[in-house]
């Protein structure tokens, strides 16, 4: 046996079979949702493996996930696992020129679709070099157009195949490729083999203590306790740390809820009635709105089970955790730190806000170091975040990039992450913000998530994203694009500048205020950094 992704989860099946391992709920408040075992995942993520390599599909090719949350979503990544196929990811979101680009960057030989979404690969599809086989989710809205290839219906490409496994030999070097959600620029597809994103994304079967030494010990661990847990991964499936998530689950033999789509007041809803332990979520775009229908319509719903809420891809500030905290005073509140190339790098401290700064606790393969030497910086001195071991092989169809980003340092492979940050005497990491979206204002550098978290702890500021605006006296001068609180009246930009004062250096303070109906991000709460520079721009120059 292998450090391979199927292999490890058909280990977990043998010896807790009958254990509930999938609950969906299909459309919220409607009360559909299906359930599953080990048992009967496994068996329908073999039907599916055995009809994608009977319709001539061949290990190593790639095949793209265009779903909403659901069981088919996971049943298909296992799928691919068993049948040495590689999935793929693609943003429900894009549109036709976006999803070209995708199937061909990625070169797709297949793709699973929602149904809702067939004009839009029907308009893709002729402008695709490799694509040859289809599956369709549900049915096509009434008076879309068919692809030119005739979609197989996803039931019935179950049932065409065999329950049994029955398949090749797998490896540890069979890839898994999760593409980045292009917040920076166009998406990138990072290639991981799949014994470098067991250990680093999914914690070696263990995120709360020793990894597993042998494949093995994996359905051993399994074996020797009891269910008990439920994962709850809210945000898309799509993104990368919710697949990661269930797999976590997976790997410890307990239940992952999902839902199609995020919910606030069915979430709440869901963790009651589910008993779920963790839910994973991606910052105070998720978390807020939790706040919201448990200060009213969900006020009172019983959270005693939960025992931890964790977010990755954006952090939940302090002021929102506060608030959450004082509604379900015993949950544990955590700010995980990690990304698409470095799997997890560590957690937020406790002091963690808008006076100290993002501070984190990293793990021993996580350093800060110079960006064009590749070595340690010194205490205090801003460098790169990398991480070394247990990282990708690099950018899929993208080697200029990948040269850019990855490196050897001795006989170990690094990446070099997009995070600038300092190091203090006691090794914990302040993370000072991407690179890319540091503004550069009189000489002086500001990230934007520092004066976020200033924003946001203003009472009547519902959510806010800061960009930097070309100016002719700065160069830059920071601006805060702000949602308000749901009545509230609008501040003036001195007020706003007044009250970031105590917890900011000057040059930080915003010097341009947009008020927006609502601050866009992306369907996992991840920040549109792009969005906000448009509008803080049109703006200023409409004065």
């Amino acid at each position: 046996m292998e450090y391979n992704l199927a292999d490890l989860f058909e280990s977990v099946v043998d010896v807790v079979p009958d254990r509930e391992a999938l609950v969906y709920v299909d459309h919220p408040g409607t009360g559909a949702e299906r359930r599953l075992t080990y048992a009967e995942l496994d068996a329908a993520a073999n039907r599916l493996a055995h009809h994608l390599l009977d319709s001539g599909l061949e290990p190593g090719e790639h095949l793209g996930l265009h779903l909403y949350n659901g069981v088919e979503y996971l049943q298909t990544v296992l799928a691919c696992l068993k049948a040495r196929l590689v999935p793929v990811n693609v943003n429900y979101r894009y549109v036709e020129e976006e999803l070209v680009y995708l199937y061909n960057d990625a070169d797709l030989a297949a793709l699973v679709f929602e149904g809702e979404f067939t004009g839009r690969v029907a308009a893709a599809l002729p402008q695709t070099t490799r694509l040859r086989h289809l599956i369709r989710v549900g049915s096509a809205p009434e008076g879309a157009p068919e692809p030119s290839i005739a979609p197989v219906a996803y039931a019935d490409a179950e049932a065409a195949g065999s329950p049994a496994r029955g398949f090749a030999p797998r490896s540890p070097d069979d890839l898994f490729i999760i593409y980045t959600g292009g917040t920076t620029g166009m998406p990138k597809g990072v290639m991981w083999r799949a014994e470098d994103l067991f250990f680093a994304g999914l914690f070696g079967g263990e995120p709360s203590g020793e990894p597993v030494k042998r494949p093995e010990e994996l359905a051993e661990r399994v074996a020797s306790k009891g269910a008990g847990l439920t994962f709850f991964p809210a945000p898309p499936l799509m993104h990368g740390t919710s697949t990661l998530t269930s797999f976590i689950a997976f790997n410890y033999g307990q239940r992952v809820v999902i839902h199609r789509k995020y919910a606030p007041e069915e979430v709440l809803r869901t963790i009651e009635k589910e008993k779920v332990s963790s839910v994973s979520l991606v910052g105070d775009a998720m978390l807020r709105p939790l706040i919201d229908a448990l200060n009213g319509p969900l006020r009172g719903t019983d959270l005693s089970s939960l025992f931890s809420v964790s977010s990755s891809g954006a952090i939940m500030s302090e002021t929102v955790r506060a608030e959450f905290q004082r509604l379900v005073p015993n949950v544990l509140l955590l700010n995980n730190f990690g990304s698409s190339e470095s799997g997890s790098n560590g957690r937020a401290t406790d002091d963690s806000g808008p006076e100290k700064g993002f501070r984190l606790v990293v793990n021993d393969r996580t350093q800060v170091v110079d960006p064009v030497t590749h070595e340690p910086v010194p205490v205090g001195v801003p460098g790169r975040l990398a991480q070394r071991g247990h990282v990708p092989l690099g950018y899929y169809n993208d080697p200029v990039k990948t040269a850019e980003t990855f490196f050897r340092r001795g006989a170990e492979r690094w990446v070099l992450l997009g995070d600038m940050a300092t190091v203090d005497g006691e090794g914990i990491v302040t993370v000072l913000g991407r690179g890319s979206q540091c503004i550069n204002t009189g000489g002086e550098k500001v990230y934007p998530e520092e004066v976020e978290q200033a924003l946001k702890s203003h009472p009547d500021v519902y959510d806010a994203l800061v960009a930097g605006v070309p100016d002719p006296k700065w160069g830059n001068h920071v601006a805060a694009v702000v949602q308000l609180r749901a009545g509230a009246a609008e501040p003036t930009l001195d007020e706003i500048q007044s009250h970031c004062r105590t917890r900011l250096a000057g040059y930080k303070i915003p010097r341009q205020l947009v008020i927006a109906p609502a601050v866009q991000r992306s369907p996992s709460g991840k920040a549109d950094y792009r969005w906000a520079k448009s509008v803080a721009a049109e703006a200023d120059a409409a004065g």
